[in-house]
């Protein structure tokens, strides 16, 4: 099988799991609270990350470690953290769609990041798609604009909650960057794992394990379940396909989280959970706008690269 389709096979099943992730972490809302589910995800990921590692023979690159990169390693953990647990209780005011969808912010946080603490350089085009994503996310909350409507509060909460998340793991990620160096970013999630099922311990019920039903159990495995296999097939992604190539793929994963509410509404599971998004035409152009912005500062550099490389050829 080719390096192309291999990659889309990987990058296809990350986007799907991903987009359907929200589902199961507003069903688990009612019977668990975002700490303790956060710290069982962490447990099931340390203890099939750490076999692996060990297998093989991954382990090693701790011990040439400095302080320094143990207090970044350290602060990597706590920002992850705090990106699961937050996006979970952003689900108590927004509906998975949405709150996917206001995750779109991450990439241009993380080009700033690359930019300030990298030096990496942002282009006019990358500045325009900023423009164009906060106007696109102004088009899709415009009802929540309307001070008088009853939800618009609670609406502003969830994209507040939402963008502490982003923040979260914008900052998570560029750590993990400046590591890079000395660390796999398997044995980065290894440590970060590891850390959070101590440190988010103390603040766990654990009683919620001896009250759950089989129904509620298959929720909480399969979100524990969701986290290696959707950050195992995007690692290998990125062994076929270009960085930029993945993230614009990455793109769609609110589209699919959209079509997955409307799916359950439309079947009528859980009525007392999920409910229609109300989209109307500026909503849906907002939607695409702040989709198109993405994908367009994602691939663009791939573009730029490639015609770089035709017209050194042609010389």
């Amino acid at each position: 099988m080719s390096h192309t389709r291999l990659g889309f096979i990987f990058v296809s099943v990350a986007v799907i799991f991903w987009g359907i992730l929200p589902i199961a972490l507003k069903l688990s809302g009612g019977f668990i609270d975002p700490v303790t589910l956060t710290w069982f995800r962490f447990l099931v990921a340390f203890v099939v990350t750490y076999f692996l590692q060990w297998r093989f023979g991954a382990l090693r690159q701790f011990a040439n470690l400095a302080m320094q990169d143990w207090l970044r390693l350290s602060a990597a953990a706590i920002l992850l953290m705090c990106n699961y647990t937050s996006f979970v209780y952003s689900l108590d005011y927004l509906s998975p769609g949405t709150a996917q969808l206001n995750f779109q912010t991450a990439p241009f946080y993380l080009a700033f990041g690359g930019a300030l603490f990298f030096k990496e350089r942002l282009t006019a085009l990358q500045l325009t798609c900023f423009a164009t994503l906060a106007l696109g996310v102004l088009l899709f909350f415009h009802p929540s604009l309307d001070l008088s409507a009853t939800d618009a509060s609670q609406v502003g909460i969830g994209v507040l909650i939402v963008q502490f998340s982003v923040l979260s793991w914008t900052s998570y990620a560029l750590l993990q960057k400046s590591l890079i160096a000395k660390l796999t970013p398997n044995n980065v999630l290894l440590f970060i794992y590891g850390l959070g099922i101590l440190v988010m311990a103390p603040f766990s019920d654990f009683s919620h394990f001896g009250s759950m039903t089989n129904d509620e159990w298959v929720v909480i495995v399969f979100c524990a379940a969701n986290t290696l296999i959707a950050y195992g097939c995007f690692g290998q992604s990125m062994k076929y396909w270009p960085t930029a190539q993945v993230s614009a793929m990455l793109a769609l994963t609110p589209v699919l989280s959209f079509a997955a509410n409307a799916m359950v509404v439309k079947l009528g599971l859980w009525p007392n959970t999920f409910s229609a998004d109300t989209l109307d035409t500026w909503s849906l152009l907002g939607i695409v706008l702040i989709v198109g912005s993405v994908f367009v500062v994602q691939i663009w550099p791939l573009y730029a690269a490639q015609k770089r490389k035709g017209n050194s050829n042609k010389k």
